[in-house]
């Protein structure tokens, strides 16, 4: 598999070089573990990219995903419930009702953007969020499971807190905020590779 948006341990933040990728993706992280998400990203690559050579792969275009089966999805990809989601994403796109690239360059204000992101089957303010940081703009968290509990070991002692808890501690950061949580949470990645 090719693994776009840069280099290993070269940042916390890797974008690929679609939205379309990057949305599919996100989609593949929701309610699962980082193992089924590389499966799932590894599958549609191997068996609906285009191959490179022996070892590797691109990621699918739109169309590829669209011309298959929910069945497929989810059988062969292992996309279990998202398998629809991203199926009408790629549908949606390949006929021309959904133009995901022009998010990069949108006018939109940061809100109005973010539900337009929430409008797409399959994105919830997780995804949405999280969406939203690889274009650029920070102003909501994006909180998983796993983000929540670096939070708690950071900040509480690893007391249990609401997303109201979270969200109030990062609000001074405006609308940066997305950013310095994402570093704030990530920031051990860096401590036991780059020690200063």
């Amino acid at each position: 598999m090719i693994r776009s948006g840069g280099f290993p341990g070269a940042g916390r933040l890797l974008r690929a070089p679609t939205v379309f990728e990057d949305v599919v993706k996100m989609i593949c992280t929701t309610n699962c573990s980082w193992a089924l998400t590389e499966i799932m990203v590894g599958n549609l690559c191997r068996k609906l990219g285009t191959r490179v050579d022996d070892a590797h792969f691109t990621f699918p275009v739109p169309e590829a995903i669209a011309n298959i089966s929910e069945k497929f999805l989810r059988k062969e990809i292992r996309a279990g419930y998202r398998a629809p989601y991203l199926l009408e994403l790629s549908r949606r796109i390949a006929k021309g009702d959904l133009e995901l690239e022009s998010w990069r360059t949108s006018t939109l204000p940061t809100g109005e953007l973010f539900k337009t992101a929430l409008s797409v089957k399959g994105i919830g303010p997780y995804a949405a969020g999280n969406i939203l940081k690889l274009l650029g703009r920070y102003d909501y968290l994006g909180i998983d499971s796993w983000c929540r509990k670096k939070f708690y070991e950071i900040h509480r002692n690893g007391k249990i807190a609401s997303d109201r808890v979270i969200e109030k501690y990062y609000k001074p950061f405006g609308k940066w905020r997305g950013l310095f949580f994402w570093l704030d949470v990530t920031k051990h990645w860096y401590d036991q590779k780059f020690p200063f």
